[in-house]
């Protein structure tokens, strides 16, 4: 009997029930795929952006909350939807290779970053009365390098104030080795528990994402194989095709200061991305970014300790909306 029960179609409920109370509705639409990599030279690549929004034109300020890699999206800021909607027009998209995005062509690399970053701004110009209207952008983890990106590629003009929640931007094949050693010996890769196979990955993933992670007893094996068939192994090839396309930590990926104001939030006891990188990336950033560390939280500070994010957030938010630096009809950051 055990071995027959999911409890995915049940956090998948009451994470979609957030997002129906926030006001927000599912939504896909088919745009260019940002690199076509078709090698027929007959019709350019597609891919499928699905995401949810409030129906009709923005009549809140925009903000749109990228997800990282792992658990959908849904699941990743359900804790935030609520709360933020009573003063924001939320947009909460699928990344390309997550959810209910996808690309149609075989050939097509890797989605870069850059490409992701790509996708979400025609995502924006294809939303009923975004077209070229100033948002907000909040990424974290892997959501965090295509915030980044985002806003460095399209500029304040186009992109307002940005929250770099938990994403270290600097990491290198160093860093790679230091969460290797940090998870123990017997593992061949960061692959092998980012993307988990066994109930055992799993499990120490889980153990290092979060400040207090559930007891074994609660974990059973037959339920993390559930977790690891649910989210990692109908598209693992996917997924193992989104982690070759990260460009973060080589030339394509360089940090340089952006125009934007910026936010950088981290838990404490981040093991996946060790809380001094806070810093790091602040000091890149020309030391202006405002940086604030969430006690008691680990890489997810935003479902540890939701109250403490949404504050933090909505205050870096409501100091970046100034008189001076608002759009005169108000839907502006």
């Amino acid at each position: 009997m055990g071995a027959s029960l999911s409890v995915v179609p049940l956090i998948d409920h009451f994470a979609r029930r957030e997002f129906l109370a926030a006001g927000l509705r599912p939504n896909s639409v088919t745009l260019p795929y940002p690199e076509d990599g078709g090698d027929d030279g007959k019709s350019p690549s597609t891919c499928t952006m699905h995401y949810w929004a409030p129906p009709g034109e923005p009549r809140l300020p925009p903000l749109l909350l990228i997800h990282g890699f792992g658990p959908r999206a849904t699941w990743q800021w359900r804790c935030q939807v609520g709360p933020l909607s009573r003063q924001f027009h939320i947009i909460v998209p699928d990344l390309l290779g997550f959810g209910g995005s996808s690309w149609d062509s075989p050939t097509a690399p890797p989605p870069t970053e850059a490409t992701q970053a790509a996708a979400l701004a025609a995502l924006l110009d294809s939303i009923e009365g975004m077209k070229g209207k100033r948002v907000a952008v909040a990424g974290t983890s892997y959501g965090g390098f295509v915030a980044y990106w985002l806003a460095r590629a399209a500029g304040s003009g186009r992109v307002g104030p940005v929250v770099i929640a938990s994403s270290d931007l600097l990491k290198t094949a160093a860093d790679d080795r230091g969460f290797l050693k940090r998870a123990g010996e017997g593992w061949g890769g960061v692959h092998e528990l980012l993307l988990p196979a066994k109930p055992a990955a799993m499990r120490r993933l889980m153990e290092m994402a979060v400040y207090r992670p559930p007891p074994a007893l609660m974990t059973p094996d037959f339920l993390l194989r559930d977790f690891i068939q649910k989210l990692f192994t109908d598209n693992r090839e996917q997924l193992i095709h989104l982690l070759k396309g990260i460009t973060v930590g080589t030339d394509m990926f360089q940090v340089t200061p952006l125009s934007q104001e910026v936010l950088i939030v981290w838990g404490e006891h981040d093991q996946l991305f060790p809380v001094e990188k806070a810093s790091a990336i602040q000091r890149s950033l020309d030391g202006k970014a405002r940086v604030e560390i969430i006690e008691k939280t680990g890489h997810a500070p935003q479902l540890e300790d939701p109250a403490r994010f949404n504050a933090i957030l909505l205050d870096f938010l409501r100091d970046a909306a100034r008189p001076d630096t608002a759009c005169v009809d108000g839907s502006s950051l």
